[in-house]
């Protein structure tokens, strides 16, 4: 952190986007040492519970210095950003391998810069994010990464990249023992399926998503490119598309609303510049080089492997989550005694055997959690010097640079999982719900079809069947919920 960032230098830092805790920027400026960065700067609450001037340094608790013992550099940081920052470096790193993941480095940064910064983006900042959160002006420091959504000026392939972010989410369907009856369903329903119910519920997208996470995991072809297509079709905070590093497609500070046919044209349009297709083929193409990339590069099965580590679910985790804080069990004191001697073994587990099911399952839940960035570039002809993989897009005869990397990599705070457990039963319970709702509407249509066309023939049918569907298919999609941003919101592609 030998360079600082000073007042002067924020003027070429612009807005990129935002997540729950960070705003990122990038920069335009001529400085070799920033070209092809971007930055993120640790946001903190307008109403903040310490008081002014005072934030909370201290980078993990005494019982998460227990989990993370054996990262030496980790529990001896002494703030969360650099903590977090650790995190990447010496736990994830190793286990999605080095050449997909850019820990970062931090650089020194004055008050007067992040100042400056705010003032400048504040006007750019989705309004609902202004209102709740602010740049931390108490931390003198920020993360500097690689822009992973363009490739570094080398003299090689297209000055034009084309680059797609995917958040993935849980690629795998649970199996562990410690799973209810109640929650049974978890076991045939994606959690990815069964939280779009919820969320539909609570306002905050306003339909559901098509996209189905074992699609994309599936090592098929086909699911794979039907994955992507779907994630196009209803982006909300999982699907970006940038041009030469650009948002062209998705949503910069949260959620996006569905691809309407306007939307589809702009990226259709804009994408001429990088793939030589046709009229209308060209995002068609797009949907073909991401299902390559992703297969040739084998990078979501090092995910889902890490993703796995979460052997015993969220309902077994919560029990040793209790062992390691020295609490009586929340969950088994309202368990009757029958139920509550399935979690037996996990109460009588060791310390050590707790540590371990609480890491494997705070590291599986970043894994379930972090983006996917692909960029892509055309090679140039004749070129045989570059560095990186190439996939072959037969039907415009063009050959692709592509890279991938993982991203927001965030490292999971102990005292979260007993929230993730209280999540995990609202969702299963949202779901269960409305899926009801959906069967008695789907009862009321088998009933009201065949009796409709015997007694009146089918005339009557026909003047009866689109005002039944159009009840129970658009307009009810219509009322289901009204269309704000997505308040959980990742962070952002860099």
């Amino acid at each position: 952190m030998e360079l600082t960032l000073t007042e002067q230098d924020a003027a070429h830092w612009v807005y990129r986007g935002e997540g729950a805790a960070n705003i990122v920027v990038s920069y335009t400026g001529s400085s070799p040492s920033f070209i092809g960065k971007v930055m993120r700067i640790r946001k903190s609450p307008r109403k903040a519970s310490t008081l002014p001037g005072v934030r909370n340094t201290i980078a993990l608790s005494s019982h998460e210095r227990l989990i993370w013992q054996e990262v030496h550099k980790l529990i001896s940081s002494s703030d969360k950003e650099i903590a977090g920052q650790l995190y990447v470096d010496h736990v994830m790193k190793p286990l999605l391998g080095s050449k997909y993941v850019d820990a970062g480095t931090h650089i020194l940064v004055t008050k007067e810069f992040l100042k400056t910064v705010e003032k400048n983006v504040d006007s750019q900042r989705p309004a609902w994010r202004v209102d709740v959160s602010q740049v931390d002006k108490q931390c003198d420091f920020a993360l500097l990464m690689s822009d992973h959504s363009i490739f570094p000026h080398d003299g090689q392939g297209s000055s034009h990249s084309i680059s797609v972010e995917i958040k993935p989410k849980c690629g795998f369907l649970p199996l562990s023992t410690f799973i209810s009856e109640g929650t049974a369903i978890k076991k045939k329903i994606t959690r990815f399926e069964m939280h779009q119910a919820l969320k539909l519920q609570r306002g905050e997208i306003s339909q559901r998503s098509v996209y189905n996470p074992l699609d994309l995991f599936s090592e098929s072809k086909e699911r794979v490119h039907k994955a992507i297509k779907n994630l196009f079709t209803t982006p909300q905070n999982n699907f970006r598309v940038f041009l030469n590093g650009s948002l062209t497609l998705g949503g910069l500070g949260g959620g996006a609303e569905s691809t309407d046919a306007c939307m589809a044209k702009v990226l259709e349009d804009e994408l001429h510049s990088v793939i030589q297709a046709g009229d209308g083929q060209c995002t068609e193409n797009l949907f073909t080089l991401v299902t390559e990339a992703v297969q040739k590069s084998g990078v979501l099965n090092q995910l889902l492997e890490v993703q796995k580590l979460d052997r015993f679910d969220v309902e077994g985790a919560i029990h040793a989550y209790y062992n390691i804080i020295f609490q009586q069990c929340k969950v088994c004191k309202e368990l009757n005694k029958e139920q509550a001697k399935a979690y037996t073994s996990l109460h009588s587990a060791s310390l050590e055997e707790s540590l371990r099911i609480i890491k494997d399952y705070l590291i599986a839940a970043t894994a379930k959690d972090c983006s996917l960035m692909i960029c892509f570039r055309p090679r140039k002809e004749n070129d045989s010097g570059s560095s990186y993989n190439t996939v072959y897009l037969e039907s415009t005869k063009q050959a692709f640079d592509y890279k991938v990397h993982f991203i927001d990599l965030d490292l999971k705070r102990l005292n979260k999982v007993e929230e993730y457990y209280e999540l995990d039963k609202k969702i299963v319970s949202c779901y269960k719900q409305m899926n009801k709702i959906d069967d008695g509407r789907n009862e009321d249509a088998k009933l009201q079809g065949p009796e409709v066309t015997n007694q009146q023939g089918s005339e009557a049918a026909n003047l009866q069947g689109p005002k039944v569907a159009n009840l129970q298919g658009s307009e009810v999609t219509n009322l289901q919920g009204p269309k704000v941003p997505n308040l959980q919101g990742p962070e952002v592609a860099y």
